[in-house]
């Protein structure tokens, strides 16, 4: 081999070798978590929880930042465009990358180019809940009622959100018709549906969980692969005749696209290792109804581009629209 390929494997070995200096000293400083979302809800608490086990494991500080505004859009740009050398993350969830990159044609970011993932750490099947006041105990129930009725109306967390695309594909399948009415949030929603402002809900576990053992909504079904511990009653969409309808929010951890792999790595395994070691940690996620998934970051990346392609269909078939 000549010398010229020598010098320019050597020149390429040297150009790394800061990136691999600089992964093996991070972290020096505090890491910021950007969170796209309030304080308080599931991505919330899902980034404060990981940061304090990260913030044990590698002797800096893993500091939450809430930046919501405009469907998460803010917060996702922020992390996009922070600098990739492991001191940004993002705390993102698939109603900010996956249903706004559906719906929207033009956003400051790319959720495909701009980001690293690291793994979803956690996922929450969504529930179909209705009022008490509305004679369907089953989904076949609810599917008949609204069409005699005609003028049913269910709450989401705004349009486009996760529990907007999921009740449209639910009903793309079932043939029913309910008018959306979207609320900013999901604590506005789901105090619409147990006032009776609005008939049903597609809502997160976390959300809907105290009003269900309190007999101030009814939940029909799961839309999940299976029941759920907390509600072993509670049949899944499946069970009840609607084949692929799982739909939920999953809970991840990202990073600025160009972020060292060898960082990216690290937190991955330093995540793995906290709920292993740390049991109290996965029970806090599970009994809200959460799945630990803990994907690795080529899983991931390849989920990421799977479920933009799945949820721009569903847009198209249900004229799921924005405006920009």
């Amino acid at each position: 081999m000549s010398k010229r390929f020598f010098a320019a494997v050597s020149a390429g070995a040297f150009a790394a070798l800061p990136f691999a200096i600089h992964a093996q000293a991070w972290p020096t400083k505090p890491v910021r978590i950007v969170n796209p979302t309030q304080p308080g809800g599931p991505s919330d608490i899902m980034a404060r929880g990981v940061g304090q086990k990260l913030t044990e494991a590698l002797g800096q500080s893993f500091v939450v930042d809430n930046r919501p505004g405009a469907n998460g859009i803010i917060g996702v740009e922020i992390a996009a465009r922070a600098q990739p050398d492991g001191y940004t993350l993002l705390a993102g969830t698939n109603g900010q990358l996956i249903a706004n990159s559906a719906v929207f044609s033009k956003l400051p970011f790319d959720a495909v180019r701009d980001f690293a993932p690291i793994t979803i750490v956690m996922a929450s099947p969504f529930l179909l809940v209705v009022h008490p006041s509305l004679p369907a105990k089953t989904v076949t129930e609810l599917v008949a009622v609204s069409k005699s009725r005609g003028n049913l109306s269910y709450s989401s967390f705004g349009p486009a959100s996760i529990a907007h695309f999921g009740m449209e594909l639910i009903m793309l399948k079932t043939g029913m018709r309910l008018t959306h009415v979207p609320y900013k949030g999901g604590a506005p929603s789901a105090a619409a549906l147990v006032g009776g402002e609005v008939n049903a809900s597609l809502d997160s576990v976390q959300n809907q969980l105290q009003f269900i053992r309190g007999n101030r909504v009814r939940a029909l079904a799961l839309a999940g692969s299976s029941r759920l511990k907390s509600l072993p009653d509670v049949p899944t969409l499946a069970e009840a005749g609607i084949a692929g309808a799982e739909i939920g929010g999953w809970y991840a951890l990202l990073a600025p696209a160009g972020t060292p792999r060898a960082i990216i790595s690290r937190i991955y395994d330093e995540t793995q290792k906290a709920f292993k070691t740390s049991p109290e940690l996965r029970e806090r996620f599970e009994s809200t109804g959460s799945e630990l998934v803990l994907n690795t970051p080529e899983v991931f990346a390849a989920r990421i581009r799977q479920e933009i392609a799945e949820y721009t269909k569903v847009a198209r078939a249900a004229n799921i629209t924005v405006g920009q």
